[in-house]
């Protein structure tokens, strides 16, 4: 920053000389208050020059010699870092440090002026451009050594953008101010052809063209009668001014400092961007060579800004026109593949989602280039607290919930997209974060058999493979799902990968535990319908047993009155039915009845009883060597 500072003000310098008017004469001088400003500025960079001096005789350095492998070694010895650096860069940041503007406008100038010295003297104020070209060559080694600490100069592209757009008003104004300096000296040599060439009664003198002797002897007298400045008008086309006549017909060289300015920026950046083309130059050789250098100078900055600036603006775009270009390469491969609408449909809403969610950024490719222990915390920072809202989770230590944070990934899911379907091996446990799945059953297909739930964030599917991962000795084969999931809305998770899941599994047995058996049977979906099943499965065997209760108890009481019908308890009872043979038809008739009904009863109970659909108890996890590890 000091040194953009520094290559601001230095061509300030240049806007010191200006033209004052007295009665009908002009003359030259310096503007004192902008002298003063600048002078101060000035000085305040070049302490930063100093201590930039000072700061290099104690920085470290890489041995060359070290740099085979590594980073190198740091050479911190002060003796050997003072004498590389007096012998690479020490005398161009001496050159850049020295104040010899300061020098040149207040010393030297005064001192060599006198009355019959004319403005050739002002002429010293280019020394300026002697000391730039060391200070704008400093730009170019700090700029690599940011470089190289950081990556970039700038951390955003709008940030690199506006830099190089400043670099490219810098130039601006360096050629304004240089144009401005060239006008002045442009205007004097006009005066001074003319006041040679004068002939009157009063003599031309030079040093009247200087505003500090515009109260010596004679001077009112030429003023009055001199034709300098009335020959030197751009207007009368008696002097040719060239690319400088708008300075001077326009009065830029006589106005307030903050109208000169802005004229003769405005003037660089417009001759910078069209590469000095509408430059009317005259056949002075140094007004020629500076229009030469204008259109040089304006090609190769205006080509380095477009190119810059073209580069950093298409950064902050890069990941959109990755993302087009993949989905018209998508686009024509449906296309060529002649796939039909709804599975075109189906890939463009998931490209759209995997869009919106991650913006084209390869999260796993970020994390794997990562060390292991910023990678563990960053996954424990993203996951631990979504993964603790799976009840499942909730109940394990931190040490274990790391583990699983480590290797957990994220999975997007688009609506109508399955996520398993019942009989396909289980690859992945899925941890909801947003959205809803709908998982269902068929119980392998049986007829009249279907169950369906809804999971929401903080539930889980896959538990099969949980059972899986913690049997000793599992198998190579992954279980098969024993239901279908599907999104019901686009679906946020983590996936924990069935080979991710087994390590897990082997390393902490903590996951061996009544607790934990408890709450995955109580969160898992599978146990439940199992549950659910079981026990409808049991009241419907209670109401049977009822129901065969209740009929043997009326087939018994039928039985008991057939009996005493037949033995008989005593004449009267024979007599009274044989006296009515008509009602112990009846009575026997109603016996026989209710025996076949239970009988039937029994068989019809036998036969739902077989028909009933048996649902398989869930694998049960190995919680069992809970305390074999404790």
């Amino acid at each position: 920053m000091s040194c953009l500072v520094a290559l601001f003000v230095d061509p300030l310098y240049f806007y010191l000389p200006m033209l004052g008017r007295k009665a009908n004469a002009f003359c030259v001088k310096t503007d004192l208050r902008l002298r003063i400003v600048v002078t101060c500025f000035r000085t305040i960079a070049d302490i930063f020059y100093f201590l930039h001096m000072i700061i290099k005789f104690r920085t470290a350095y890489v041995a060359p010699s070290s740099r085979v492998f590594g980073r190198g070694e740091l050479v911190m010895d002060p003796k050997k870092i003072a004498q590389r650096y007096i012998r690479s860069d020490f005398f161009i940041d001496l050159i850049a440090t020295l104040p010899l503007p300061q020098i040149v406008i207040w010393f030297i100038i005064p001192a060599t002026r006198r009355t019959q010295t004319d403005h050739n003297n002002n002429a010293l104020a280019l020394i300026v451009l002697l000391q730039y070209v060391p200070r704008l060559y400093l730009i170019f080694p700090l700029s690599l050594q940011i470089i190289k600490a950081t990556g970039v100069v700038t951390k955003t592209a709008w940030a690199g953008a506006a830099y190089n757009l400043l670099l490219y008003m810098l130039a601006s104004h360096v050629l304004g101010a240089a144009w401005y300096l060239l006008s002045i000296d442009r205007y004097t040599s006009c005066w001074k052809s003319f006041c040679k060439k004068e002939v009157s009664s009063t003599k031309c003198s030079l040093s009247y063209l200087d505003c500090d002797n515009v109260n010596s002897k004679g001077y009112q007298t030429w003023a009055n009668n001199t034709e300098v400045f009335e020959n030197c008008n751009p207007a009368n086309n008696t002097f040719k001014y060239g690319i400088f006549e708008s300075a001077v017909a326009k009065n830029a060289v006589s106005a307030n400092f903050i109208t000169k300015y802005f004229y003769c920026l405005w003037w660089g950046l417009q001759q910078l961007s069209s590469y000095g083309q509408n430059l009317s130059t005259s056949t002075f050789i140094g007004e020629t060579s500076f229009a030469i250098l204008i259109a040089i100078v304006g090609l190769v900055l205006f080509a380095h800004l477009i190119g810059n600036m073209q580069t950093y603006l298409q950064s902050i775009t890069v990941r959109l026109e990755e993302w087009r270009l993949k989905r018209r390469d998508t686009e024509e491969w449906m296309k060529h593949r002649q796939l039909p609408e709804d599975l075109r449909r189906r890939v463009r809403r998931f490209v759209q989602y995997k869009w919106l969610a991650t913006r084209g950024v390869d999260e796993e490719a970020i994390l794997h280039g990562l060390p292991a222990d910023l990678r563990r915390d960053i996954q424990r920072h993203l996951c631990l607290d979504l993964v603790r809202r799976v009840p499942f989770f909730s109940q394990m230590d931190d040490q274990l919930l790391d583990a699983i944070c480590e290797r957990l990934v994220s999975s997007l899911s688009t609506a109508g997209t399955y996520i398993v379907r019942e009989g396909d091996p289980v690859t992945e446990m899925l941890f909801i974060i947003r959205g809803a799945l709908d998982s269902s059953t068929t119980n392998g297909g049986r007829t009249g058999f279907f169950n369906s739930i809804t999971l929401r964030p903080g539930d889980f599917c896959g538990e099969e493979l949980l059972a899986w991962a913690l049997l000793p000795k599992s198998t190579v084969n992954l279980p098969s799902s024993t239901r279908t999931v599907k999104a019901h809305t686009e679906v946020e998770a983590f996936a924990l990968r069935a080979e991710d899941l087994k390590f897990v599994a082997n390393q902490f047995r903590r996951l061996h535990s009544k607790k934990l058996q408890h709450t995955f049977r109580f969160y898992s979906h599978h146990w439940r319908t199992w549950a659910a099943c079981f026990i409808q499965a049991a009241w419907r065997r209670h109401k049977r047993r009822m129901t065969a209760k209740d009929l043997s108890s009326r087939e018994s009481f039928a039985l008991d009155e057939k009996v005493a019908y037949e033995t008989g308890e005593g004449e009267e009872e024979h007599l009274s039915v044989g006296s009515n043979p008509s009602q112990g038809k009846m009575n026997l008739g109603v016996t026989l009845l209710a025996s076949r009904f239970a009988a039937n009863t029994r068989r019809g109970a036998q036969k739902i009883k077989d028909e009933m659909p048996k649902l398989r108890k869930p694998d049960e996890p190995d919680f069992s060597t809970e305390h074999e590890y404790e």
